[in-house]
């Protein structure tokens, strides 16, 4: 029997998001623990799951104080190392009315993307029921060997792939890379997490549904999420068509997490029940707790630290 749920490989950051103005009119940044992949292990883990995470900080003190805050939240930090010679990576998020967000990474290089791949343990993964993922860490040619290793592993030893392609143009050389990269994870993944906006940018097609038919046509991926933010949530199985209205918050402050968050209710519903057999009823029961769960994030600054208890989402669901 395997021990972990969850593993996931990529980036650890700092998120510095602005919360307010000093005296003197400059912007005062909080320095919020964040990363996709820590994100969905943060969630999982506030949902009873037993995750891993494989990646690199710089050992430095924003880099020692993320390790300590993953420990907090219950990841396994067996497999996240401290680089002697490279910081910690940051990523500034300046977020607009309504909560979109535009970001300016310190990352070339950053200790995230100098994880190499006889660093990769494979034991974590090979104990791990589902392997998770994204594109980031496929960015520079050092971390991309060691995110196709990690890869090659989960597939030899059974793990479901998911996979969030989490597009940020910024961090790729040429758009060009991106598609390549982010294609390459197509095919590999088993679940798919997409937005409205990354499907449109990757299959060029406007029109949602012909989007994801394009993907399941061309890389055969079971079971595809698509967030569509303040539109809700699609769930595309076989040839089944789920959709969920969102659950919108008046005080929303910012989206950051809420699409990880998102990404870890669908993962972790797909652990309690069987991915081969998902009924059209389960698919809503799953799309409803997850957009429930997302909308609470967007409420809150930062999101690896303040993730919603299963008893908080489902008090929004039902009270």
């Amino acid at each position: 029997m395997k021990q972990l749920d969850v593993t996931a490989l990529g980036e650890l950051l700092i998120d510095f998001t602005q919360n307010g103005l000093s005296n003197q009119g400059n912007y005062l940044m909080e320095a919020n623990p964040g990363g996709a992949p820590c994100n969905v292990l943060a969630m999982l883990a506030k949902l009873g799951k037993k995750t891993a995470f494989i990646g690199k900080v710089g050992d430095d003190f924003l880099g020692r104080h993320l390790k300590s805050v993953v420990e907090e939240v219950g990841i396994d930090t067996r497999n996240l190392l401290l680089d002697e010679k490279v910081h910690t990576t940051l990523a500034f998020v300046h977020t607009y009315p309504g909560g979109d967000r535009d970001f300016s990474f310190y990352r070339d290089p950053g200790a995230d993307m100098n994880l190499r791949i006889e660093e990769v343990n494979g034991e974590l993964i090979a104990d791990s029921k589902i392997f998770h993922f994204g594109s980031l860490s496929m960015t520079h040619p050092g971390i991309r060997e060691a995110t196709k290793k990690a890869l090659r592993i989960a597939k030899e030893q059974g793990c479901i792939l998911s996979y969030d392609p989490n597009l940020r143009p910024p961090l790729w050389n040429t758009l060009e890379e991106a598609r390549e990269q982010i294609a390459f994870g197509m095919t590999q993944c088993d679940i798919l997490k997409i937005s409205d906006n990354e499907i449109q940018w990757f299959t060029g097609l406007a029109d949602y549904d012909a989007g994801i038919r394009y993907l399941q046509n061309t890389y055969r991926i079971p079971l595809i999420l698509l967030s569509m933010g303040p539109a809700g949530s699609r769930a595309y199985y076989r040839d089944l068509r789920v959709e969920e209205p969102p659950f919108l918050q008046k005080n929303t402050i910012e989206t950051t997490g809420a699409g990880d968050t998102f990404c870890a209710c669908v993962l972790n519903y797909v652990l309690e029940h069987d991915l081969q057999n998902l009924t059209e009823a389960q698919l809503h029961e799953m799309l409803r707790f997850a957009n429930a769960a997302a909308s609470m994030i967007t409420t809150r600054k930062g999101a690896l630290k303040v993730m919603p208890s299963a008893d908080e989402v489902e008090k929004l669901l039902h009270g």
